[in-house]
């Protein structure tokens, strides 16, 4: 029987979606994924971003409260290739940034040695490289943990992949207000929701759960 369809458009994949197209596979035939999420409080993360300087965003805030976790939780700072399970005492965070091309993600050198305004320059700077094109690949090498932030395009979860060798990738989500108990009745706030993907292989469920307790209480207590 013949083909009834009609086809619209054909595409050949470009050379960096071809790559990210690879590398996906390769996460996926060589990692056990298993994502776990949470929700926390996020009225205290948005009163610290808004009084940071011009330009420091949610992610940025994610980023301080991040690299905390990541001194706490040793083995999500890591990668895990040639049979061995790398644990490093450097942050080296991507940051995934959507192109036309495709998501490319810089990495955030030394995260752990920066201030809260000095990640959102940084990952600023990096961002605008990427977008117009001019990153070197080292730009984009030896990272030792991932975020991906689809909290600007609305979206309230998702199953972020690992970037390999990495062990694990953290998805953040859009805010969006929820009813909770108050003293004269519900009241309305703020919160957020993680995605936190794992190489099951090297870390377990309930690692990564408590990877999220730490995170969540790195946030209540950003900028103290």
């Amino acid at each position: 029987m013949s083909d009834p369809r009609t086809v619209a458009e054909e595409r050949s994949l470009g050379p960096m979606r071809s790559t990210i197209a690879d590398r996906l596979q390769e996460s996926y035939r060589n990692a056990v994924h298993v994502t776990v999420g949470r929700s926390v409080d996020a009225e205290h993360l948005v009163a610290t971003v808004e009084d940071a300087p011009d330009g420091v965003s949610i992610v940025d805030g994610v980023l301080a409260a991040g690299s905390e976790t990541l001194a706490a939780h040793p083995d999500f700072n890591a990668t895990y290739e040639d049979d061995t399970h790398r644990l490093f005492a450097d942050q080296h965070v991507g940051v995934a940034v959507d192109v036309n091309a495709g998501l490319v993600t810089p990495v955030l050198r030394n995260l752990e040695s920066l201030s809260l305004a000095e990640i959102g320059a940084e990952r600023r700077r990096l961002t605008e490289l990427v977008q117009a094109g001019d990153h070197a690949m080292s730009d984009l090498q030896h990272g030792t943990f991932t975020v991906s932030n689809l909290g600007p395009l609305g979206v309230d979860s998702f199953t972020p992949i690992i970037n390999p060798p990495e062990v694990a990738i953290l998805g953040v989500d859009r805010l969006r207000e929820r009813a909770v108990p108050g003293e004269d009745g519900p009241e309305f706030r703020r919160e957020i929701r993680f995605d936190l993907t794992i190489d099951h292989r090297i870390v377990d469920g309930a690692d990564a759960a408590r990877f999220l307790e730490t995170l969540d209480g790195q946030l209540q207590a950003l900028g103290e």
